[in-house]
């Protein structure tokens, strides 16, 4: 779709201020959960073919948490949360309010779906709101993997018709810690539902 590689400047930065606004909302309710102050900022939204995804997100040997969603409402397509292993353990020990937080065990998994299912509901809200339609995130599944096996196989033949992915590089500002944890959410819509999107963006 030619659409996509045409997106000016300006049409992006709308599309970084939608996602900015999403983070927003989900650094209040993450904070609210852990009683730690969070923030989450947006230093970068990038619409790329679905091939150059992993080369954009991970050294293929790096292990990653993927938190999976389908999408659904007036959109249809697939979210991605991805998340280095080590930042993903950090967010899962947040939520549990314990530190040290070494593996993923049932309840670590647990509270790491917990955590993507507020990011992914605070970005479609937002991307809902700039659009006026509705849209809904499935329940998550998760997969730890490296990077390569995740982005490329597992996952992203799951998402058969998307095209092109809107990749939202997240940063966590922990003030308490003084750290910044770095996590990517995916938007793949399928072809009706970009098409609807890049409509959405022109207009606005």
């Amino acid at each position: 779709m030619d659409d996509v590689r045409d997106l000016k400047a300006l049409q992006l930065d709308a599309l970084r201020e939608v996602a900015n606004i999403g983070a927003g909302h989900a650094a209040t309710a993450l904070s609210q959960m852990t009683g730690q102050a969070i923030m989450i900022s947006v230093p970068k939204l990038t619409v790329a073919p679905l091939d150059d995804v992993p080369n954009q997100i991970a050294d293929r040997e790096e292990p990653v948490a993927a938190v999976l969603m389908r999408m659904l409402g007036d959109l249809t397509g697939f979210t991605l949360l991805v998340f280095p292993k080590p930042t993903a353990l950090k967010l899962a020990g947040l939520m549990l309010k314990r530190t040290g937080v070494s593996e993923f065990g049932e309840l670590e998994e647990s509270a790491l779906k917990e955590a993507a299912n507020i990011l992914s509901a605070a970005y479609l809200n937002a991307l809902s709101e700039f659009l006026g339609m509705i849209l809904l995130p499935s329940p998550p599944s998760l997969a730890i993997d490296l990077s390569g096996a995740v982005l490329s196989s597992t996952y992203l033949e799951i998402a058969q018709g998307a095209e092109y992915v809107f990749c939202v590089e997240s940063e966590f500002h922990l003030t308490e810690f003084g750290e910044r944890l770095r996590g990517f959410f995916l938007l793949l819509p399928d072809v009706g539902s970009l098409a609807a999107i890049l409509r959405a963006i022109r207009v606005a």
